[in-house]
């Protein structure tokens, strides 16, 4: 994730996103939203508006859509027999 000079955030793209959706960090924190997609199909780029006042400490780090993030993702714990 890097700040562009507009304010919004540039998130180079691993998966499919659409816009509208909420991007989050690795404990569920809600980031930023994305608002349009860039850049060439082979290798996709998301510009996204920031959710939070404090936007700096996420740059550089992965974030999740809100159904994927590993905050979300049911733990399993095994049975005692």
């Amino acid at each position: 994730m890097h700040l562009a000079g507009s304010g919004r955030v540039i998130i180079q793209l691993s998966g499919k996103l659409v816009e509208g959706q909420i991007l989050c960090d690795e404990k569920g924190t809600k980031v930023a939203k994305v608002m349009e997609l860039i850049g060439p199909i082979k290798r996709p780029f998301a510009s996204a508006t920031p959710l939070t006042n404090n936007i700096e400490k996420f740059i550089g780090k992965s974030v999740f859509t809100v159904e994927h993030s590993p905050a979300n993702i049911q733990k399993f714990r095994r049975r005692k027999k």
